[in-house]
């Protein structure tokens, strides 16, 4: 019978299977590698499912009152005399019950409310500490920490992220891949007249401008920076301002002066991973970006992590063995998660053919290819 867990990351995953278990009735260990929360990261896009997925543990809700709902994110040339361009379609899931095709809220917040609830059913963190090695036997993990104490648990969760240092320790290197785009985020106020999410495309990037609280809004811009894309701090500025130049619509040219901070510039390059089947081994399993790395084309990083939690704390609940509850959660997750991964790659292999001037594939549908996989997502986990 599985008691005592160990959940390695206080990330969004980490922190959403850490408070379902609790509330499960297991007792649960916590580490997380940083010795404070610090989170910026601006915006997440949270679509239908994920909220669903939230609800599951109890704060949905919040998120929702804390953050921004909006409907389908509208689809724009950045043209014309409207303050939002021409609007040529619209993406995101149908709403799901109660829940909205979207919720804009920003990383911090959606952090601060796993945090809260993480407080309120009695979770404790060890902060600064991580995992240093895993003696992986079929009926128990022992663990030995970097701050030199050891623990035997029933199970190990690794929700540290792409770069997880379980899975390397239990599974080998696992490389992941750059796919020749980046993304650059940055905070705004946000104008009275933002009423939902809009997506403006020019031939070498596209910008969003996403709502993120009453207050605030966010916008991403997808780029390719070629085969060196990191970019010195001092230049972040600039060369978001320029981007966003190209965009010459009132929404996009207001926001402009307000891009003052290059720390406040979150630039990042986009990679993928995707661990192959099974994401177990003995008593160790493995969920969220250390399992599937997506880039944000679908925006579902976030809800995969999200989601991959809530049927763990459910499979975790049935009767069977710790390889049969693992394998029923890969069941259940593994092609789901695999069919965003892929579809992300495509869609970003489309965008970058385009930043480059290079046709697209026959067939080749960028639209109907998200609104298809809209659907499948609003599908039961």
């Amino acid at each position: 019978m599985v008691k005592k867990i160990l959940v390695v990351g206080a990330g969004i995953g980490g922190q959403s299977v850490a408070i379902g278990l609790k509330k499960a009735g297991f007792e649960i260990d916590v580490v997380e590698i940083h010795k404070e929360f610090n989170v910026y990261g601006v915006g997440i896009i949270q679509q239908a499912n994920a909220l669903r997925a939230l609800d599951a543990i109890g704060v949905a809700d919040e998120v929702m009152r804390r953050g921004s709902p909006y409907g389908k994110v509208k689809l724009c040339l950045p043209h014309g005399n409207s303050p939002f361009g021409v609007q040529i379609g619209e993406a995101g899931t149908p709403p799901i019950g109660r829940f909205p095709s979207h919720n804009g809220i920003s990383r911090r917040i959606l952090h601060d409310v796993l945090f809260e609830e993480a407080q309120k059913v009695g979770l404790k963190y060890r902060m600064g500490v991580t995992v240093e090695s895993i003696d992986n036997q079929p009926d128990a993990a022992k663990v030995t920490f970097t701050d030199g104490t050891s623990a035997t648990y029933d199970v190990v969760i690794a929700a540290d992220g792409v770069n997880s240092k379980v899975r390397k320790l239990i599974f080998g290197e696992f490389k992941s891949t750059y796919v020749g785009l980046s993304v650059w985020r940055y905070a705004f106020k946000r104008p009275a007249s933002l009423d939902t999410g809009y997506i403006f495309f020019n031939k070498k990037h596209k910008l969003g401008v996403i709502p993120m609280t009453a207050e605030l809004c966010y916008i991403f811009l997808n780029s390719a920076e070629g085969d060196n894309p990191i970019i010195p701090e001092d230049q972040l500025v600039e060369k978001l301002k320029s981007y966003m130049s190209a965009y010459p619509i009132p929404l996009v040219q207001e926001l402009i002066p307000q891009v003052t901070d290059p720390t406040l510039v979150n630039y990042r390059t986009l990679e993928t991973l995707q661990m192959p089947a099974p994401w177990y081994k003995n008593r160790v399993v493995v969920l969220g970006d250390a399992a599937h790395t997506t880039i944000p084309q679908l925006g579902s990083g976030a809800a995969l992590a999200i989601e991959d939690a809530v049927v763990l704390i459910e499979e975790l609940q049935k009767e069977g063995s710790v390889e049969e509850v693992f394998e029923r959660y890969m069941t259940r997750r593994y092609n789901r998660c695999k069919m965003v991964v892929d579809v992300s790659e495509t869609l970003g292999a489309w965008e970058l053919l385009e930043y480059n001037d290079q046709p697209l594939p026959e067939g080749a549908n960028m639209g109907m290819l998200m609104g298809k996989t809209g659907m499948a997502l609003t599908q039961e986990i």
